[in-house]
């Protein structure tokens, strides 16, 4: 079985488990009726909101990226929307590799550089996401089911994040670790790869070399994921019921975490049955939390989908481009060197 068709499955095992768990305790026709009666002009202010924190999320790509290039963000937020084109569309968070790989066709970054920054904006977002849960902790108890995934995620986050900073403040200590290292255990026929590999990846480390630069990119994550938060809102005032803030900053938070896992492609099954046991656990009826949960993941993915197919298809890329950005991503610069080069 080939690699990517193991991959699929996984995926779609996982998304199937979560929905067996969810469909036996709903009522399919009172799910009906609550979509029905939903006022759905609620979306259009949460759309607008989330496309704010969008256009901050650019602005902080931008921020880690510009000690390798300063890209306007006109130029950067359609490579963001291909991102989540690609993560919406494709299992296993492929839009990770092809904003990357687009990144480099267009202003000529290095993917292991971009995919560095990469890996450091997803370590703060699952920060934020544990902060959201932590917030909302003292007003309401975490569902059960996800307290020790909560832990887990926590222990492992902080200690990657403690791993990166560490890592980006001492790069001279890296370079001699890494070159002891390469120099006993790696054959010198993939040297010259491995050796550009590892100093793109500590360019692409630099933007947590000072306190300054991790501040901004953790604030910045914050707003972020506080306009995501505030479209979960608008959206809850299209349906009759009313939780805090707060709740919904912990079903964003849980939600989130849960959609780390390998799933079907656009999350179903991993998103959905985290937020209705969010709300669920905060009095809300399971089949309304079930329409406003579904509601609220369509009006999440389709709006930025479509934006970022649109750029997909203005850059010209193909399906196929998935598969080269994830061959590049295994290369130095997007190209094995021949013997001549080395």
């Amino acid at each position: 079985m080939k690699r990517q068709h193991l991959q699929l499955l996984i995926g779609f095992g996982i998304s199937a488990v979560f929905i067996y768990y969810l469909l036996p305790g709903l009522k399919l026709d009172e799910v009906g009726d609550a979509l029905a009666t939903a006022n759905y002009w609620w979306i259009v202010p949460g759309v607008a909101v989330y496309f704010v924190g969008l256009g901050a999320r650019t602005w902080r790509w931008h921020y880690m990226l510009r000690h390798l290039k300063p890209i306007p963000l006109s130029r950067l937020f359609p490579v963001v929307c291909i991102g989540y084109f690609g993560n919406n569309v494709y299992p296993f968070r492929a839009g990770e590799v092809i904003r990357s790989y687009v990144l480099k066709r267009k202003e000529e970054i290095p993917m292991a550089a971009s995919l560095t920054t990469v890996i450091i904006e997803r370590i703060f977002d699952g920060l934020v996401m544990l902060l959201f849960v932590f917030l909302a902790l003292p007003f309401a108890p975490i569902p059960a089911a996800y307290r020790q995934f909560v832990v887990v995620l926590t222990v492992l986050l902080v200690l990657a994040t403690a791993i990166f900073v560490w890592m980006a403040s001492q790069p001279a200590l890296m370079t001699r670790f890494y070159g002891w290292f390469a120099a006993r255990l790696l054959p010198s026929t993939i040297r010259t790869r491995t050796d550009d590999i590892f100093q793109r990846f500590l360019e692409g480390i630099r933007s947590l070399s000072s306190p300054r630069d991790i501040g901004m990119i953790f604030l910045t994550s914050i707003f972020v994921w506080l306009m995501e938060t505030v479209k979960y809102w608008f959206v809850m005032h299209a349906f009759p019921f009313e939780v805090s803030f707060l709740a919904l900053m912990l079903m964003n938070g849980i939600v989130n975490l849960a959609t780390t896992l390998p799933s079907a492609p656009g999350y179903v099954g991993t998103f959905d049955t985290p937020g209705i046991e969010t709300l669920v656990a905060y009095g809300v009826g399971r089949d309304l939390a079930a329409a406003y949960t579904a509601v609220l993941h369509v009006a999440l993915w389709v709006p930025v989908t479509a934006v970022g197919a649109w750029f997909f298809w203005r850059e010209q890329l193909t399906w196929g481009d998935f598969g080269a950005a994830k061959k590049e991503a295994g290369t130095v610069d997007g190209r094995r060197q021949t013997a001549d080069e080395r």
